[in-house]
């Protein structure tokens, strides 16, 4: 069905008109009615299948009938894991309202860049503000933002907020906003802790589950090489130039080796960048969008860029390290094959990752065919079945290392952690 039949506003209608979007997704037809009713929603979609408008739409209207009655200052808090999601989100808002008689301000506020412009633009408040957690709490210290004045809360991405570390933040900000709120829960995933957090905030909400829909799930190839460890960067160099590739998104474990492999690649004449948490927020700007333009034909980058991050057209993903949970792989190759495209997402599969690996794929409930290429043939021997890949924790899985994680393990954490948007203050 068309997106008439929601009640959405004519300037929304002409809006998404204008980006093509002929109908609804699933979860927007499920959940906009319910947000223009005032309800509290908790909704469980899969990745790429419109949360982002699901959530943007039905606010967008209400703002605007706000804003011509004495609630104009009750806005939208949308909070979100990283910078480059809150970037994503406020962009796509101000698109949306692109036909408003009187512009909404939407203001996008996060961590690795100056805090004075941010508190100079919200000045006079905002009427939607997408921040990150840190960046957020900042600007409340120095009181360039008051939070009362907040009518609803959304939380974008709520299992990743949790997966990197937003929970105390999360507390402090929660206390800050008025009680009375409309509250919204999106994600991919609902891990117990979210959950918890939906029970305790969310007042006779809206549950909407949305099983992975065969229909519009991405058009992915999957394909896996089994190849040792030290040879895993010439062989992503031979694929890069062996099948032409114009843009591949390569997943490493630590930010360490996206700066090495980039490095490798860029001695081998192939144009690459590395994409992590250390990165000035002005160079991995610059990284994205010289990405998306091809300017830039490798992105080697760790788990910060699995999600919320939209790269138009993405031919290849490539998993040069696993990830460490069945969860991020999807999120991962979620990156290619988007906007009915296809797409490629090809993994390294060195003998201590393969047992991980089987993991993957009984959680995803596939197959894929290991291939080994000529003059890249594996010597290691694969570790035995049921063995964990070097610092991947599998309850009740014993015998090969204690409980106590060993120090090696703790270094990949922190590098791991170091990698990823913990702290976007």
């Amino acid at each position: 069905m068309p997106f008439t039949p929601l009640g959405l506003s004519p300037e929304l209608l002409k809006a998404l008109a204008e980006r093509h979007y002929a109908q609804p997704t699933a979860i927007q037809t499920a959940a906009i009615p319910s947000i223009l009713q005032g309800r509290d929603v908790r909704a469980c979609a899969q990745t790429g299948s419109g949360k982002t408008a699901a959530f943007g739409l039905p606010l967008l209207h209400l703002l605007q009938q706000r804003m011509t009655t004495v609630l104009a200052k009750q806005g939208v808090l949308i909070l979100v894991p990283t910078r480059e999601l809150a970037a994503q989100v406020g962009g796509t808002l101000f698109a949306l309202a692109a036909h408003f008689p009187k512009r909404p301000k939407i203001c996008a506020v996060f961590g690795g860049v100056s805090i004075n412009p941010q508190m100079m633009r919200l000045r006079g408040g905002a009427d939607v503000v997408v921040a990150t957690p840190g960046r957020l709490l900042d600007l409340v210290a120095h009181n360039a933002i008051e939070l009362g004045s907040f009518a609803t809360l959304v939380l974008d991405e709520a299992d990743r907020l949790f997966d990197l570390g937003f929970a105390e933040e999360l507390e402090r900000i929660l206390a800050l906003l008025p009680a009375k709120r409309q509250n919204l829960f999106f994600s991919a995933t609902f891990p117990p802790k979210v959950q918890a957090l939906a029970d305790t905030l969310l007042h006779d909400p809206v549950r909407i589950e949305l099983p992975p829909d065969d229909a519009l799930k991405p058009a992915i190839t999957q394909r896996a090489f089994r190849v040792d460890a030290d040879k895993r960067t010439r062989l992503l160099r031979h694929l890069i130039k062996e099948h032409a590739w114009s843009r591949v998104l390569v997943f490493v474990a630590t930010k360490f080796a996206a700066e090495i492999v980039a490095d490798k690649l860029r001695k081998d004449s192939i144009n690459a960048e590395p994409f992590h948490g250390v990165l000035s927020q002005g160079k991995r700007t610059q990284v994205l969008q010289d990405f998306k333009a091809s300017r830039v034909s490798v992105v080697v980058a760790t788990d910060m860029a699995a999600r919320g991050i939209d790269i138009a057209g993405l031919p290849v993903v490539m998993n040069y390290d696993l990830p460490r949970s069945a969860v991020d792989y999807v999120h991962r190759i979620g990156r290619t094959g988007r906007a009915g495209l296809e797409g490629l997402a090809v993994s390294f599969i060195t003998a201590d990752a393969e047992a991980h690996f089987k993991l993957i794929e009984k959680r995803q409930g596939v197959t894929v065919a290991r291939e080994v290429l000529a003059g890249f043939e594996p010597t290691e021997a694969a570790l035995p079945a049921g063995t964990p890949a070097p610092g991947v924790h599998v309850p009740g899985v014993g015998g090969v290392k204690g409980k106590r994680p060993s120090k090696k393990d703790k270094l990949r954490a922190l590098a791991l952690a170091e990698g990823s948007e913990f702290s976007e203050g």
